[in-house]
């Protein structure tokens, strides 16, 4: 099971910082993704890490503007997202990803609930 928190409302240009909390004890033997669904749009594709944490992925969405890290210890996989805009409004999800070492369209096999950012002009 995963979970979502952190998602909020936040003034253009401002950051947010989003977790992701596994259950059960084979957290560090995935890959882990984080999606964004924007209103009326499909879920899409915005970062992968690897199980270690050595290896990261990024949309060119988001690239320089977004980190994805992980803690195996606490079973978590983290986002950061600087220079918010309008446009970065969405649910975001994070996802499982069974190829442990990352992968840049990775086959999500397991989802969280999902958490909103909201970002206001």
């Amino acid at each position: 099971q995963l979970v979502e928190s952190g998602g909020g409302l936040v003034q253009a240009g401002g950051s947010l910082r989003l977790s992701c909390v596994a259950s059960g004890r084979t957290f560090n033997s995935y890959a882990m993704a984080w999606f964004r669904q924007a209103p009326g749009k499909e879920r899409e594709f915005v970062a992968d890490i690897s199980w270690s944490g050595g290896t990261t992925y990024y949309s060119d969405y988001v690239q320089g503007r977004f980190t994805i890290s992980r803690d195996n210890a606490k079973n978590t996989v983290y986002r950061q997202m600087n220079s918010l805009k309008p446009e970065n409004t969405a649910v975001y999800y994070c996802g499982a990803d069974p190829h442990p070492y990352g992968d840049r369209n990775p086959s999500v096999i397991s989802w969280g609930q999902g958490t909103r950012d909201a970002v206001s002009s």
